[in-house]
């Protein structure tokens, strides 16, 4: 039986997966900006991470078992379809960020993200969905969730807004829902073929061939980009989803998908704050603002993680 890793650890990863996370956004986002089509960057980056995932897939015995297992539970229809679905809510993600992150910038598009994010680890966890099962939605969880969702608001107030319409924030808002549901449908998968680059490998073939086709669909109305942006950077948001995607898969089952939600949440405001500044996109940014919503964040991520102290009798 393989030891459990500790919580805090765990939530480490989670941090990971959601800096991860805000980088490939802008990157994505850049790369969607520059080239003036969203849906094309998405499919740059879903394709060059499956091209990475089957260059590496023979390389070691645990990868051609992985895929091995995987191609025989398809087969023998051990594996349900809807656990290769995963891919859907990956593209939608991705198609988003080239669509919305040069209007909103990292900080504002991660905003949407976490408060779809966290309603849908609630809800998530408490259908048992999640490869850890039914987790009780106590009121630490709650308390948890609320204060992401207070991190959001504060994130929110201000001048950015002004110049941004509210709809677009809709997107974003689906994509964390999304992120939630894909994390959770990846870890179910990982569970089952008992290989987390299996599991991501399903999760880009399925984004791979969903955007291909609305790519081709698209430049067919739309002609194709006009111009391809030079910046080799912003073609890594597709080895970027690879890591932080097998993270999460093996990671859920440990930590359930809201705390790894709000983990990622953490990840994603602290990032997307420290991209804005470093990397901006044109969007404004409001530094103290959103340097508070990124401790209320981590504050609600503790109130998760700490262990709740038992009174002495």
């Amino acid at each position: 039986m393989r030891q459990r890793p500790p919580v805090l650890l765990s939530a480490l990863g989670a941090v990971s997966v959601g800096a991860m996370t805000a980088v490939q956004a802008r990157m994505n986002g850049g790369l969607g900006s520059e080239s003036g089509d969203g849906i094309f960057a998405a499919f740059v980056s879903f394709g060059s991470g499956l091209l990475i995932l089957v260059a590496l897939a023979p390389v070691t015995p645990a990868g051609r078992a992985a895929m091995g297992r995987l191609f025989a539970g398809v087969r023998e229809r051990r594996i349900p379809a809807w656990m290769l679905l995963g891919g859907l809510a990956g593209a939608l993600t991705t198609v988003t960020q080239g669509l919305t992150v040069g209007l909103l910038g990292v900080s504002l598009f991660t905003v949407g993200v976490v408060a779809g994010q966290t309603v849908g680890g609630l809800v998530l966890d408490r259908a048992g969905y999640g490869p850890a099962g039914v987790v009780p939605v106590t009121m630490r969880r709650i308390g948890g969730g609320a204060l992401a969702l207070v991190a959001v608001a504060v994130g929110l107030v201000g001048s950015t807004v002004v110049s941004v319409p509210w709809s677009m924030l809709t997107l974003p808002f689906l994509a964390g829902a999304g992120i939630a549901w894909q994390q959770a449908t990846n870890g179910r998968l990982r569970q089952r073929v008992e290989s987390a680059f299996a599991a991501t490998f399903v999760n880009f073939l399925g984004g791979t061939v969903i955007l291909g086709v609305a790519a081709a669909i698209h430049i067919a109305f739309v002609g194709p980009p006009a111009v391809l942006p030079t910046n080799p950077w912003l073609y890594l948001g597709g080895a970027t989803g690879v890591v932080y995607i097998f993270v999460s898969a093996g990671l859920v089952r440990y930590t359930g998908v809201l705390l790894l939600g709000l983990g990622s949440v953490v990840g994603l405001l602290a990032t997307s704050v420290v991209l804005d500044v470093a990397w901006p996109t044109g969007a404004n940014l409001d530094v103290p603002r959103a340097l508070i919503a990124v401790a209320i964040a981590l504050i609600a991520v503790l109130v998760v993680v700490l262990p709740r102290r038992r009174p002495t009798p």
